[in-house]
């Protein structure tokens, strides 16, 4: 039975993602601040988290990256009622995996579970080798001249896409279909996650063909 952590301050809207979720299955736990959070997270690990951005003891978008580093097998779900695209892309940006604003149909946070959930049954070859990085798909983990490097799972998603074919240019269409699947994103969320990597990587990494898409670079 997966987990799902459900950050979020009210209770009403807390209750009800609960209520959904459990009724599909899922093993739902609920938290209503950041630091009610980190003690869940203390108690257990989680499949996927449902985090509220605006929370009483601070702004949760801060604590993203944390989260990221700490709870790498955890799926990032972003609530929040912040409706513009600046946003949304730091959220993005920071290390979250989706994103929904409110409000919102609670069958559709179901949906988005079970998709980010959905990638980890993908039937691929579990190590890649490309260079200096080695990808390990069942893991999720990326290592680069024997050290670990720390990746969201769109960032990790993208990587092991490319890494499939190296050196062949990816279309942006083709990264979107392949990674956000029927999530309405624009073409700007590609490129903010390849210059995220390419900041993890080394920018020598990921090669831009102007007007097509990218690729992988292997010498």
């Amino acid at each position: 039975m997966a987990k799902v952590l459900v950050v979020e301050d009210e209770e009403d809207i807390r209750y009800i993602i609960v209520s959904v979720l459990s009724m599909e299955g899922y093993d739902a736990v609920e938290a209503g601040s950041i630091e009610e959070m980190y003690h869940r997270l203390n108690s257990g690990s989680f499949d996927v988290i449902i985090l509220d951005l605006l929370l009483p003891d601070g702004d949760a978008v801060d604590e993203i990256p944390r989260l990221r580093l700490s709870t790498q097998d955890s799926y990032i779900l972003v609530l929040t009622a912040k409706r513009s695209d600046r946003d949304r892309i730091l959220g993005l940006e920071m290390g979250a995996d989706d994103y929904m604003v409110k409000p919102f149909n609670p069958r559709e946070v179901v949906a988005r579970v079970r998709a980010l959930l959905r990638r980890r049954k993908q039937d691929y070859e579990e190590v890649l080798k490309v260079g200096e990085i080695t990808i390990n798909r069942s893991r999720m983990s990326v290592e680069k001249d024997g050290k670990t490097i720390p990746l969201s799972h769109k960032e990790f998603s993208i990587l092991s896409l490319l890494a499939s074919a190296p050196n062949k240019i990816f279309s942006r269409s083709e990264i979107l279909d392949a990674v956000w699947g029927f999530e309405d994103v624009s073409d700007r969320v590609v490129d903010v996650h390849i210059s995220y990597l390419r900041k993890k990587l080394g920018f020598d990494v990921i090669a831009t063909v102007r007007g097509v898409g990218y690729r992988l670079k292997v010498d």
